[in-house]
């Protein structure tokens, strides 16, 4: 912020952002600096007359040297200016070079704001004639409007000519509720900077189309460079990772990807058709992907001239980056810049490849010894070594993939990117994710939310917290409880699952059945004692167990089988059917496999089946159904794995069908108004010489202004010293009150003797607080807190505690139950993670285990749950919309049967990092 001298505020390198564009490219975004005067004067005089004059209203054929002072010198408080800045090519006659090309870093975009009164500050946009239409304004516009919030702008202004129509659309299509009015022949645009739901919801669907399109570039390549180490490399391993993956680009590619290749050692051991080239600049441009296996330090050198190909992907093999400590992370910042800044995206280091079957065309720029055949299921991983296992159990079980994509230590492209392109794909209907690890929960809770309402995403984690942070993964530390990821998948509405095993039969099932209408299941079984396991691991898979089982003995004859199956299948109780065959003899049998895929295809029913010697997608469970499609029948090799995946196919459906309710917005809600209390705040704790972002604890009087904000009112209470202020602040408040002590140890426990309730007259309230001040003196009470509470008595009813907590990872978690040691020391707690819905918030509350309670448990009266729940989504929303709540505590919270008091609040407030509100790609 300015000083009182005027001085500018630090440069804000977190406002720095690389960011996917429209097309798919990519650009750099950085507040602008002095240096920049030469690069901004550049930019202007390269401009088309029409574009100066939209920007300045006037002709302008060079920026004075005061106005260039004034454009480059901002305080990034009342003046901000952001540029987008891409690397130039090289320069001509640097292609025979011996050292690598410098790249010039070149503006194509200006957004900058003057603030105008306290609430609002005039914007203005310039766009490169050449890279206009890439979404470079909009992307603009995000990240200085997000700029402005921060420093306490609250209104953006712009004055544009009528005919330009362009930079007008920039702002009505943004989502803000923009006013627009004409005079002089001038448009005065005026919006709030608020994010709203269509704001949001606006810069969402603009990042998924441009990392979807970014994804595509990479995935239906049909020109790739190869890059390897050369004639004598280093480590001889490079040089066998290059000469794989040119030998399955040229034989899965079939002559329709072109293959260049440069470094490359055994030429004469490859095969025909690839067009080696003693150096970069001799390759043919343009070039869509390139794959490099290099020694670390000359990967950088590398990427320096792919740019210059159009190179729109890298993919990278090499490790040695960001997992090899402080110097290989910078060596990974420094490739980023550079990939960033020409445009590319990265897949990688240590990544294992790409692989990817479109229309009809197989781009094979992987390690994989054998392709997988084509299909339509989408794989994604991390590691290399883990790809290896996972296609091969893929080859095992048959399946065919549509893509797969090993992202390695995931320096740039991750699962979120991959899931934005699968989101768009036609050719691909069933997701499998392997994450090691999630750098963006919030993303990844929104981008997989838009995917599954669409097509089933199934999830395995390493560790059943999600929390493992692997060496080089660019991973934020959390405080959050381990089952927040749980509620992040639950939200999502992903099927989440333990291990690979696990999620290859769940992938197989939904890739080759119908998804189940409901969670009935009948049992086709040779003995009654098979039926019965079967159906004791169908209830533990949260199946329905009708008792619908058809036994079929070992010997029956081909007419038996047809009848019985048949009868199963007709059952009108039956949604979902498991079919056990095991003969005691292990000799196959052909007859009830052809006859239960014929059943199965037929009614649509959705079938899992374990069989003698079947396994994955077989020709003997597959047949048509009335359409002529073919449908296979998965086959498992026990029927727990069966079951366990129907189980997860049920909930997926049902999941899918179910309303999932629409993002809570109670009224009332002023989170600008609370953001101007934190914000006050906090430069009173500044001033009084707090650390930059230390928590800072609010009052139980600031925390009730700070409530109050958004809806929740606390119920009135005074601190104080002694017997004679009690009185007189029960005297205030009105009879009968509750009296309490405020140590932290004996806060709300009644059975400590720390709360006396209904206290109706002066002498037992005096009698007391003398008792509560001698049970607090034995636990060390702050002196500079008042000992004791004094609060007006709230109806009776069932006390509850919501909880919010600004976790560096997961964003603001919110939590509840009802109160009591019980609930803590059990964990019998529901998390979410917001933006909630209203189903979210009514799952919330009814998922503890205690929540009968508030629904007339044995035969007490049914509390005011939505008054309830109206608590939780106000708070829900405070926590989403105000970073800088680092915690809060509403406890206890009395659920009457009319109405709820909330009759304590605690909490702390501090500088917020989230970066929230923008479009970005991650940094490491």
């Amino acid at each position: 912020m300015v000083d009182v001298a005027g001085a500018p505020a630090p440069y804000p390198a977190a406002w720095e952002a690389d960011v996917v564009l429209l097309d798919g490219s990519t650009t750099r975004l950085r507040p602008i600096m002095p240096d920049d005067a030469d690069a901004l004067q550049a930019f202007h005089v390269g401009q088309s007359e029409r574009s100066t004059y939209m920007r300045f209203f006037a002709p302008l054929q060079r920026l004075s040297d005061r106005d260039l002072h004034r454009l480059v010198h901002v305080d990034h408080t009342d003046r901000v200016a952001l540029v987008a800045v891409v690397d130039g090519p090289p320069p001509a006659g640097a292609t025979g070079a011996e050292e690598p090309p410098a790249l010039a870093e070149h503006i194509i975009g200006v957004a900058r704001y003057d603030r105008v009164d306290p609430d609002a500050a005039e914007v203005a946009f310039n766009i490169a004639d050449a890279h206009q239409g890439r979404g470079l304004a909009s992307v603009l516009l995000e990240h200085l409007a997000a700029a402005a919030r921060e420093r306490g702008v609250r209104r953006f202004v712009a004055e544009v000519l009528p005919q330009n129509g362009r930079m007008l659309g920039v702002f009505t299509e943004a989502g803000y509720a923009v006013r627009q009015r004409t005079e002089d022949g001038v448009v005065t645009v005026t919006f709030d900077l608020d994010p709203t739901d269509r704001s949001l919801a606006v810069m969402a669907d603009r990042e998924h189309r441009a990392e979807a399109r970014s994804m595509r570039a990479l995935l239906t390549a049909r020109t790739v460079l190869v890059v390897g180490p050369g004639p004598e490399p280093l480590r001889p391993l490079r040089a066998r990772l290059v000469e794989r993956v040119v030998r399955g680009l040229v034989e899965n590619g079939q002559g329709r990807v072109t293959v260049h290749a440069v470094g490359v050692a055994r030429q004469d051991d490859l095969p025909a058709g690839v067009h080696h080239h003693a150096r970069l600049e001799d390759v043919p441009a343009p070039v869509e992907l390139a794959v490099v296996s290099q020694e670390p330090d000359q990967v950088i050198d590398v990427a320096r001239r792919l740019g210059a190909l159009g190179v729109r992907g890298v993919v990278l093999l090499s490790s040695g980056f960001a997992e090899a400590g402080p110097e290989g992370l910078e060596r990974q910042r420094a490739l980023l810049r550079i990939v960033h800044g020409s445009g590319m995206r990265l897949v990688g280091p240590a990544s294992f490849g790409i692989l990817s079957t479109h229309e009809g065309v197989t781009l094979d720029a992987s390690l994989a010894v054998q392709a997988p055949r084509p299909g339509r299921i989408g794989l994604f991983c991390q590691s290399a070594p883990l790809a290896v296992t996972l296609l091969a159990a893929v080859e095992r079980r048959r399946l065919g993939l549509a893509q797969f994509v090993s992202a390695g230590h995931r320096a740039d492209v991750s699962g979120n990117d991959v899931m934005q392109f699968w989101g768009e794909d036609d050719g691909t209907d069933v997701i499998g994710l392997y994450l090691e690890s999630i750098g963006n929960p919030r993303k990844f809770s929104r981008v997989a939310r838009r995917l599954a309402a669409h097509k089933p995403v199934v999830v395995v984690t390493a560790g059943r917290s999600g929390q493992v942070v692997p060496p080089g993964h660019a991973v934020r530390p959390t405080r959050a409880p381990r089952r927040t990821l749980e509620e992040v998948m639950r939200q999502s509405g992903v099927v989440r699952v333990d291990n690979v095993h696990q999620l290859l039969d769940v992938v197989q099932l939904l890739a080759h059945q119908p998804l189940p209408p409901g969670r009935r299941l009948g049992i086709l079984a040779s003995s009654a004692s098979v039926a019965a396991l079967v159906a004791e691991a169908a209830a533990a898979g949260g199946l329905v167990v009708t008792g619908v089982a058809e036994l079929l003995p070992e010997d029956a004859r081909a007419d038996e089988v047809r009848d019985t199956v048949e009868r199963l299948y007709s059952d009108p109780e039956v949604d979902v059917v498991v079919a056990v065959r095991i003969p005691s003899l292990g000799v196959p049998d052909p007859v009830v496999p052809r006859e239960v895929a014929r059943a199965a295809a037929r009614t649509g029913r959705t079938t899992v089946a374990c069989m003698y010697d079947l396994h994955g997608v077989t020709a003997e469970l597959t047949a048509a159904d009335p359409t002529g499609r073919l449908r296979t029948v998965p086959a498992y090799a026990a029927p727990e794995d069966a079951v366990l995946a129907l189980g997860h196919a049920a909930r997926y459906s049902a999941w899918r069908t179910a309303d999932r309710g629409r993002t809570v917005h109670p009224e009332g809600v002023d989170t600008r108004a609370a953001r101007r209390l934190v914000d006050a705040h906090l430069a009173v704790a500044a001033a009084a010489g707090a650390a930059e972002g230390a928590a800072v604890a609010l009052t139980p009087e600031q925390t009730a202004q700070l409530l109050a904000c958004v809806g929740v009112d606390v119920h009135p209470s005074v601190r104080v010293h002694d017997a004679d202020e009690a009185v007189a602040a029960a005297d205030r408040l009105g009879w009968p009150v509750a009296v309490k002590t405020t140590v932290p140890a004996l806060r709300h426990r009644a059975d400590l003797g720390g709360v006396r309730l209904d206290v109706a007259d002066a002498d037992e309230l005096r009698g007391d607080v003398a008792a509560i001040l001698a049970l607090a003196a034995d636990h060390h009470p702050d002196p500079a807190v008042p000992p004791v509470e004094v609060q007006a008595m709230a109806p009776h009813g069932s006390a509850c505690v919501v909880r919010t907590t600004e976790d560096p990872l997961f964003g603001p978690v919110i939590s509840f139950g009802l109160a009591g040691d019980a609930a803590d020391l059990l964990g019998d707690v529901a998390y979410g993670v917001p933006p909630l819905t209203d189903v979210d918030v009514a799952e919330m509350v009814r998922s503890p285990r205690a929540a009968p309670r508030l629904f007339g448990y044995r035969g007490l009266p049914a509390l005011d749950v939505d008054a309830l729940e109206d608590v939780l989504a106000r708070v829900s929303v405070l926590a989403d919309g105000l970073p800088e709540l680092r915690s809060l505590e509403l406890n206890p919270v009395v659920v009457a049967q009319e109405g709820v008091a909330v009759l304590g609040a605690y909490a702390t407030v501090a500088r917020a990092d989230r970066a929230d509100g923008t479009r970005r790609l991650a940094r490491p």
